[in-house]
């Protein structure tokens, strides 16, 4: 039987495209192992997905690209890490090994690098994290969402990876009634989306303002927290939505969204109208103020800076996506940024079965 092993996590968005890519191996007879931290979000992810995969949990530590004391120990915490990974993977003798990044996934990238088995990753950003510029390093092949510059010589650029498919989606019964028992059918509807953990910039925004946004439209949040859920009269704020998210997606008429690519891409499978407040370089590699300023040129969508974010700002760039709302969904529509999960599937299979001859 032929194996693979995937390998990725830290955040959703290290995970998600695995979690994508599993089923198809599974169903064309692969063994599947993950490998991963079991208190990072990877193992969560993988366990709530009742897919059929075997997990290995290794030590990691973070790759921070500042001095820290705690470098010195998360240097063991990697060696160690390698070196497990190492066991597991001569133990296993996969076909390949699939990263999607995070720090989790150096050492199994490295150890799989020591042992011959071809190494496949995925970017998703504009420029790389460490974890991926390290993984490179030891990689056969890399796959990005842009065309990469410069040193990437095994890159290929395929494009975003689309798990959305265009045309009306039918809301969920859950999501029909809330929306009928809460929202009012003449006023828009926002959705404030801040990545897998929800985003406390808009929490608070929602919490200063909810007089007046509750005023002009109906606001669904997704918060990253229990204890902000809530259901009254125009608001809809919950912790997660993850059977409920394209429902969420397909009832709003405008998604303010942080600048993380997967959420970016998906909108724009959909066609959705959306704004984007990124992460600036104080609390991130600056990648999210790079992916907002790449789809504002594109003419995807338009750009609030985080310190800019006030009721005033944000209303009128509404209005100026809602008067320019042709033009960004004809240029949604005409994207070339974007693959479909099949056709990713094929092009990672050609490459694994080229890595065996």
């Amino acid at each position: 039987m032929k194996k693979i092993v995937f390998t990725g996590g830290g955040t959703v968005g290290h995970v998600t495209l695995n979690l994508l890519l599993i089923p198809k191996f599974i169903a064309n007879g692969w063994e599947v192992h993950y490998i991963g931290d079991r208190k990072g979000i990877e193992f969560e992810q993988l366990e709530k997905s009742g897919l059929n995969v075997q997990f290995h949990s290794i030590a990691t530590g973070k790759l921070r690209r500042y001095f820290s004391w705690q470098n010195l120990w998360d240097v063991f915490k990697v060696a160690w890490g390698v070196l497990q990974s190492f066991f597991y993977l001569l133990k296993i003798r996969p076909q390949a090994l699939f990263s999607k990044g995070g720090f989790v996934s150096v050492p199994p990238v490295v150890a799989a690098k020591l042992l011959g088995i071809p190494v496949y990753i995925h970017e998703s950003d504009l420029t790389m994290g460490l974890a991926n510029k390290i993984a490179y390093k030891f990689s056969k092949r890399l796959f990005s969402t842009f065309q990469l510059e410069g040193e990437y010589t095994r890159a290929e650029h395929v494009g975003a990876i689309s798990k959305v498919e265009k045309g009306y989606h039918n809301l969920s019964s859950e999501i029909q009634k809330m929306a009928g028992e809460l929202f009012d059918s003449e006023k828009k509807t926002l959705l404030f989306i801040g990545g897998s953990g929800g985003a406390k910039v808009f929490n608070e925004f929602v919490d200063q303002n909810r007089e007046s946004l509750l005023a002009a439209y109906n606001i669904i949040n997704l918060t990253g927290h229990k204890d902000l859920e809530e259901s009254s009269p125009g608001l809809y704020r919950l912790a997660f939505a993850r059977e409920t998210y394209r429902d969420l997606l397909e009832l709003a008429d405008l998604v303010i969204t942080r600048g993380g690519s997967n959420t970016l891409f998906e909108l724009v499978a959909l066609e959705k109208l959306h704004i984007i407040v990124p992460l600036g370089k104080e609390a991130s590699r600056g990648d999210q103020l790079e992916n907002a300023a790449y789809f504002e040129k594109k003419g995807y969508s338009l750009t609030i800076q985080e310190p800019d974010l006030n009721l005033e700002t944000l209303q009128a760039t509404i209005t100026q996506v809602q008067e320019n709302s042709e033009a960004f969904q004809d240029a949604m529509a005409q994207s070339v940024d974007l693959i479909s999960l099949d056709a990713f599937y094929q092009v990672l299979m050609n490459e694994i079965d080229k890595g065996g001859h």
